[in-house]
């Protein structure tokens, strides 16, 4: 099993840069990826970031607002999400992929673990 946990979300203005963080716990093993999705109100849970933890390869939906970067300690990722937009708001879910399986990093088929999510709201 494996446990997330995810932190920093809240209330915003239009422009500014949050850093949400996740801690993964658990049995990870040595090749698991951790990514962030998020889903506003009404739409399909989308991807926004992801990254391989052994090789540090990442991926983004946009390298130039969504920056995704490893912590120091084991399972702990961060994302950066910068000139936030008042359509960024949407409840921000960190997920776990333990197994290699037939699926590309930003598909959300590939997670079988998630968190609870935090919520991020962007006032204009």
């Amino acid at each position: 099993q494996v446990q997330l946990v995810e932190s920093g979300g809240g209330l915003v203005q239009a422009g500014d840069t949050l850093r949400l963080s996740c801690e993964a716990s658990g049995r990870l093993g040595t090749n698991y990826v951790l990514a962030w999705f998020r889903q506003a109100p009404g739409r399909e849970r989308e991807f926004v970031a992801a990254i391989r933890w052994s090789s540090g390869f990442t991926d983004s939906a946009d390298r130039s607002r969504f920056d995704i970067s490893k912590g120091s300690a084991k399972g702990t990722v961060f994302l950066q999400v910068n000139s936030l937009k008042p359509e960024d708001t949407a409840i921000y879910y960190c997920a776990a992929s333990v197994q290699e399986l037939n699926y590309r990093l930003n598909e959300r088929e590939r997670y079988r673990y998630w968190g609870q999510g935090t919520q991020v709201t962007v006032s204009s």
